[in-house]
């Protein structure tokens, strides 16, 4: 007799591999989410690092408008009558600053005037000597507008060595051009008028306008208009940092907002960082060189 057929043995449930199986989709389905995590993460770091870029460039490294370099290589604008040249620091080229120079522009550009922009940020007297044939006398200016010391100032060069350097200075320019020049006293650091740093900057402006009077240019008493300015109010009391200063940039460059908003948002009448200058400041600033020029 046959033997009956034994039935094959039941398969043995494996739940282990179901187990793994859904552990290795949820694994995955984890890994999907870091991935898309880590990408949504570098996308918004380098947005950041890209603003952050496109910040310190407008703020701080872009040329200012008709720098030397431009007006050298593209030669004077036709029908100029009269070239001036505007040499200084950071208030003089205006990235960080209200532009002085546009409103001169604007205001006696149908006269035939062209302005270019010498403007360095970070200048002392020293670096402007230093480049003063490249970025001035190259131009073969008319007239010359020179705005420099604040940064003599802040660095402590003492009071001799800025009159040295400052004198050097005219001498090249009277050397070098057939050019009338205009020095500007300094602007305050800073609106509390009784501040250690304003005590130290009354002697930076002394040797100004003593190197204006002996050397035979003309003396622009900005300070002293700014000063009549201020005190119609009570002074802040803060002082400039570089902080302040980016934050200002990014007020400007990335919310929109004109420098005499900045200026009522830090609680200043004409100074956007304690340093820089407001749009009200810069209408001192044009009103002064254009009666120069006027004259």
């Amino acid at each position: 007799m046959p033997l009956a057929a034994r039935p094959a043995p039941a398969r043995e449930s494996r739940p282990g591999r179901r187990l793994d199986r859904k552990t290795m989709s949820t694994l995955k389905s984890r890994k999907g989410r870091r991935r898309a995590v880590v990408l949504a993460s570098s996308l918004a770091l380098g947005a950041l690092i890209a603003g952050f870029a496109a910040l310190m460039y407008a703020a701080f490294l872009r040329a200012p408008e008709n720098s030397p370099a431009d007006f050298l290589e593209r030669g004077r604008a036709a029908g100029t009558k009269q070239l001036v040249v505007a040499a200084g620091s950071s208030s003089t080229k205006a990235t960080l600053s209200a532009d002085w120079l546009a409103s001169l522009r604007n205001r006696f550009g149908p006269q035939g005037y062209e302005f270019v922009n010498a403007g360095a940020n970070g200048d002392t007297s020293a670096d402007l000597l230093a480049r003063l044939d490249s970025d001035v006398i190259a131009c073969r200016p008319d007239a010359i507008v020179l705005l420099i010391g604040g940064n003599d100032a802040r660095d402590q060069v003492p009071p001799d060595e800025f009159r040295t350097n400052l004198t050097a200075v005219v001498d090249r320019l009277r050397a070098g051009t057939n050019a009338r020049i205009a020095l500007l006293s300094l602007p305050p650091q800073g609106e509390d008028l009784s501040s250690a740093a304003n005590q130290a900057l009354a002697s930076y402006n002394d040797v100004i306008k003593q190197v204006a009077n002996v050397r035979g240019a003309t003396y622009l008493p900005l300070n002293e208009r700014f000063a009549e300015l201020l005190r119609e109010r009570s002074p802040n009391t803060g002082e400039f940092g570089f902080g302040g200063s980016l934050l200002v940039a990014f007020e400007r460059y990335a919310l929109g907002r004109t420098w005499n908003e900045i200026s009522a948002g830090n609680g200043l009448r004409l100074l956007t960082d304690h340093l820089h200058l407001n749009d009200d400041a810069a209408a001192e600033v044009t009103g002064l060189v254009a009666g120069w020029l006027n004259a």
